[in-house]
C-alpha cells in the first residue's frame, strides 16, 4: 500500500498543487485587469497560463521525484526528460512575457501618438524586436536541453576550438540569410517601409503587411499575397505612397474634341467632388494639358486622405465626368472625321497658282457631311 499511494502523492499532489497555483494566479491576473483597465497587460499576461503550470509541475516533479521510488532504474532518465520539459516551458513562458510587455508598450504608444507614419514605424520595429528576442530565447533554451547531456559536454571544447572554422563556412553558407537579416533591421529602423504602408513594387499596388528578418509580405487589392525577400527594398527602387503622410492627390484624363466645354468641365468637377465622401476638400483642379489634330487631352486633379480614398475619388470623377458630356454635351466627346476635307480658296475657284485650271479627277465630288 505504501508503495501505491507514496507515488500518487508526489505526482498528484504536484499536479493538484500546480493547478491550484495557476487557478490563483488567473484570478489574480483578472482581478488587476479589471482593476487597471488602461493598461491590457494583466489580461495579456493570461496568455502565459499553459506555460506558466507547465514549469509549475515540471518543477514540483523534478524536485520530488526522487522521493516517489519509481522507476528506480531510470531515474536519470526520468529527471533529464523533466529538465529538458522545464528548460522548454520556461522558454515558452519567456517569451509570453516578454510579448505581454512588448504589445502593451505598443497599445500604450498607438495611444498616445496620432501620428500614423510614427505609430507603424513603431509598430515594424516592434515586431522585428519580438521575432528576435523570440530567436534568442529558442537558441538559448536549446543550448541549454543540449547541455543536459554528458556527451555534448565533454565536446564542448573541440567545438569551441573549431568555432572560427565553423563561422567563416555559416558566414559563407548563409550569406544570402545574414543579408536579408541585415537588410530587415536596416527597414525596421531605417524607416524605410513600414506595416500598413502602400507600396508599389514590380507594378504592383498593395499594403504592406508582414515584415521579418527574412521576408516581407504585400498584401495586393485583388487580396493575393507577394512575398520577397527585405534586401530587395534596400538595393531597388519602390514607391512607398504612405512615406511621411498619407495625403494623396489623384489624376484623371480624358480625350475629348477641341469644342468640349472646358470651364463647365470644371464646375462639374467641383459638383461631383462635394458629393463625394472620400474627397478631403484640400484641392482640385481641372487643365488642358496637350492637344493632338482630333483631341485635346484634360486633366483634373483631386486629392484624398489615403490611398483607398485616391482611387474612390478618380473611379468616381471619371464615371460621371464621362456621363455627364454624353448626356449634356454630346459633342464634346472624341469623334471621327469622315468628311472630305474643305479645298483651298484658289482650288475652290477651279484656279491654281500660275493660271492653270486643274484637271478634274473622277473621283473628286463635292463635300459631303457624314
Amino acid at each position: 500500500m505504501e508503495n501505491l499511494l507514496r507515488p500518487l502523492i508526489v505526482v498528484g499532489g504536484s499536479v493538484v498543487l500546480t493547478l491550484f497555483i495557476g487557478w490563483a494566479t488567473d484570478r489574480l491576473l483578472c482581478k488587476a485587469d479589471e482593476r487597471h483597465p488602461e493598461t491590457s497587460l494583466w489580461g495579456l499576461l493570461r496568455r502565459g497560463r499553459i506555460p506558466y503550470q507547465l514549469v509549475l509541475c515540471a518543477a514540483l516533479l523534478r524536485g520530488s521525484f526522487d522521493r516517489a521510488e519509481v522507476l528506480q532504474g531510470n531515474v536519470v532518465g526520468v529527471g533529464r526528460v523533466l529538465t529538458l520539459v522545464l528548460i522548454g516551458a520556461a522558454a515558452w513562458l519567456a517569451i509570453r512575457i516578454a510579448g505581454a510587455i512588448v504589445e502593451t508598450s505598443y497599445t500604450r504608444y498607438a495611444r498616445v501618438h496620432h501620428d500614423a507614419a510614427r505609430v507603424r514605424r513603431v509598430r515594424t520595429q516592434v515586431s522585428l524586436i519580438m521575432r528576435v528576442v523570440s530567436a534568442v530565447v529558442g537558441v538559448v533554451a536549446v543550448a541549454a536541453m543540449l547541455l543536459t547531456f554528458p556527451a555534448f559536454r565533454a565536446a564542448g571544447a573541440s567545438l569551441l576550438a573549431s568555432a572560427g572554422i565553423i563561422g567563416i563556412v555559416a558566414g559563407v553558407a548563409a550569406q544570402s540569410t545574414l543579408s536579408n537579416m541585415f537588410a530587415g533591421f536596416q527597414i525596421a529602423f531605417g524607416d524605410m517601409v513600414r506595416i500598413g504602408d502602400t507600396v508599389v513594387v514590380d507594378g504592383e499596388w498593395g499594403t504592406v503587411e508582414e515584415i521579418t528578418l527574412t521576408f516581407l509580405t504585400v498584401r495586393t487589392w485583388d487580396e493575393r499575397r507577394i512575398t520577397m525577400p527585405v534586401s530587395y527594398f534596400t538595393s531597388k527602387p519602390f514607391e512607398n505612397w504612405s512615406r511621411g503622410t498619407p495625403q494623396m492627390t489623384g489624376i484623371v484624363y480624358w480625350h475629348v474634341d477641341h469644342s468640349a466645354p472646358v470651364q463647365a468641365m470644371r464646375e462639374k468637377l467641383r459638383d461631383i467632388l462635394r458629393e463625394c465622401p472620400a474627397w478631403d476638400g484640400r484641392a482640385y483642379g481641372l487643365d488642358v494639358t496637350d492637344t493632338t489634330p482630333n483631341t485635346m487631352q484634360v486633366r483634373a486633379l483631386a486629392t484624398a486622405k489615403d490611398a483607398d480614398d485616391i482611387w474612390t475619388v478618380r473611379v468616381t470623377v471619371r464615371e460621371q465626368m464621362v456621363r455627364w458630356l454624353a448626356e449634356e454635351h454630346p459633342y464634346a466627346l472624341p469623334r471621327v472625321n469622315t468628311a472630305d476635307a474643305l479645298l483651298p480658296p484658289n482650288r475652290a475657284n477651279g484656279r491654281v497658282p500660275g493660271g492653270i485650271a486643274p484637271q478634274r479627277r473622277a473621283h473628286d465630288s463635292p463635300r459631303v457631311d457624314r
